[in-house]
């Protein structure tokens, strides 16, 4: 126990200390059946053990990513990431042991955390897994060629494959907001996109009175991505 001072209470340095030891707590996943996108972070910040949060640490824009891309219809800070389920979102990670950088990872856990995660794709059944990181998606399909960002040609079980650039402040690759944004409005565009092609698959197999009843379904271009809430659709075009 850390040291008290004559007041009782711990003494500061020696309190800051114990915290800094604490072993940190593994992030809780956010899963929902059938999420319209599954988005795979590599694993946890430090700062994200520590706070209990997804994609918490500072130079990470993945939550104001989400926001101007239309990906989610107001905008949000990691401490709120549970809201993530409201608008058919779901979020989890390869490992979930924290660390300072995804290279201190060994390749065994990596191993183990990706059949993890295929077994967490085949129980939620999503409609996109979104990788956010090339690298998890290279490892997962045990791909070396090419850069691999965007839409891929593979699937998992019935879910199509996107691959987002690493969101964090240290990708030198995509080094400013704007590098990343455009991959993530594409993502925004591919899943509308998919939910369209679903629909005019849905529509071919049924009658005339089916169509004609559907066709009054399918709702607005913000809202064919995650058939938000009709409040949403009225800030249609804001994000484009």
């Amino acid at each position: 126990m850390p040291k008290q001072s004559k007041s009782g209470k711990p003494r500061p340095g020696r309190a800051r200390a114990a915290r800094a030891n604490a072993p940190l707590r593994p992030l809780r996943d956010i899963l929902i059946p059938h999420p319209r996108i599954l988005f795979v972070g590599i694993n946890p910040s430090i700062r994200s053990a520590e706070v209990g949060h997804h994609f918490a640490s500072p130079g990470n824009p993945f939550w104001k990513l989400l926001y101007a891309a239309g990906l989610v219809p107001e905008p949000i800070t990691s401490d709120q990431d549970g809201r993530l389920a409201e608008w058919g979102l779901a979020l989890t990670n390869v490992c979930a042991r924290p660390t300072r950088s995804a290279a201190e990872l060994g390749g065994e856990e990596m191993d183990r955390g990706l059949r993890l995660l295929a077994r967490k794709i085949a129980r939620i059944e999503p409609k996109i897994v979104a990788f956010a990181g090339v690298g998890i998606y290279r490892r997962f399909f045990r791909v070396t060629a090419g850069d691999g960002i965007g839409a891929r040609p593979e699937k998992i079980g019935r879910a199509r494959v996107f691959v987002l650039p690493n969101p964090s402040g240290l990708n030198a690759g995509y080094p400013g907001f704007r590098d990343k944004l455009v991959w993530f409005k594409k993502l925004r565009d591919f899943a509308e996109h998919s939910w369209r092609g679903r629909a005019r698959a849905a529509l071919g197999a049924s009658g005339d009175e089916q169509r004609s009843r559907a066709s009054t379904q399918i709702p607005g271009r913000r809202a064919l991505l995650l058939a938000l809430p009709p409040a949403v659709s009225a800030r249609d075009g804001k994000h484009a």
